[in-house]
């Protein structure tokens, strides 16, 4: 995907992607539909380019359907702990009291 699609460009690569992933699988839009409790038509909108808008939840029924689950980590991995993220504690110093 390029750099700079919005948001229903993503969405639309993404419905005609998962159709192909739908076909080689054999599964029809309404064994989807039954497995996902997602509407038919919604399913047909998003395979087809004509839906603007999908809640994650959904997103992530469909993406389990067609075995991909595993591929959420890849959107935004795990990053490795950054050292400037540790706070150093200052020593306490003692405070000696003078006697008068």
């Amino acid at each position: 995907m390029e750099e700079w699609l919005s948001g229903a460009d993503i969405l639309k690569n993404l419905g005609l992607r998962f159709k192909d992933y739908r076909l080689r699988l054999n599964l029809t839009q309404k064994e989807v539909s039954e497995k996902t409790a997602i509407s038919v038509p919604t399913i047909y909108k998003f395979e087809n380019g004509r839906l603007n808008d999908m809640s994650t939840s959904n997103l992530m029924k469909l993406i389990r359907i067609v075995g991909l689950q595993s591929n959420w980590d890849k959107l935004l991995p795990q990053l490795p702990e950054s050292p400037y993220l540790y706070k150093e504690e200052k020593k306490k110093q003692r405070v000696r009291h003078l006697k008068s």
